[in-house]
Formats: C-alpha cells, sequence, structure tokens
C-alpha cells in the first residue's frame, strides 16, 4: 500500500508540473488523483492494526493523514487564510514522508521474510 501511495505521489507531482509548465487542463488531472488515491490512506492505518511495526513505521503513516489533511486544508482555504503558499512545502514533506515510509515498510517486511527464511 505504501508502495502504491508513493507511485500516486509521484504522479500527482507530474501532473502539477504539466498543469504549470504545459498544458493547464492537467490541472483537473492533479485534483482528480487525490481524490482517487485519498482512500490508500484509509488501508494504511487499517494495516497499523493487521501487523505489528515498528513505532517509526506507525509515526510516518499516521504523519501522512496529518500532511495529507493539511495539503487538503491548504488547497481549500487558501482563499479565506491564504494558506495555499504552504500547499508545495506541504506536498514536498507528503512525498518526502511516503519514500520513507516506502523504505522502512519494505525493509521491515523483507528482513523479516528474510529472517523466517534463515
Amino acid at each position: 500500500m505504501a508502495v502504491l501511495f508513493n507511485f500516486c505521489l509521484i504522479a500527482q507531482l507530474l501532473t502539477v508540473g504539466l498543469a504549470v509548465f504545459d498544458d493547464p487542463t492537467w490541472w483537473n488531472i492533479h485534483v482528480l488523483l487525490v481524490r482517487g488515491y485519498g482512500g490508500l490512506i484509509v488501508l494504511l492505518l487499517a494495516g497499523l492494526f493487521v501487523h505489528p511495526f515498528p513505532q517509526k513505521i506507525k509515526m510516518l503513516t499516521v504523519g501522512l493523514v496529518i500532511l495529507l489533511s493539511l495539503q487538503f486544508i491548504t488547497g481549500h482555504l487558501n482563499h479565506l487564510l491564504h494558506l495555499g503558499i504552504l500547499h508545495p512545502l506541504l506536498g514536498f514533506s507528503l512525498f518526502t514522508s511516503s519514500t520513507t515510509l516506502v523504505h522502512r515498510a519494505w525493509h521491515e517486511v523483507f528482513y523479516l521474510t528474510d529472517s523466517v527464511a534463515n
């Protein structure tokens, strides 16, 4: 799930770049992507109850929920509070946290599998 979430974030970054530097119609896809993969965060949280992951993985997952919520807020309340200035920074933080989660979860799952096999 973490890998799929990360790939969705990569697609989101690419579409925003295309919208800014190539064709503004890509913005619609950028918006639709977050609506599409937002549900993955629920599955990531559910995964914490299925497998006893270390505290760092749990905190990264909860952090993704918080960052994604802040992304939503900065995207929708920009006109009222001018929070849109934080949107790119939060997006970068979301991508960095997601990539770190992938690295840690991958290490946890595959090293546990290797130690059981040996």
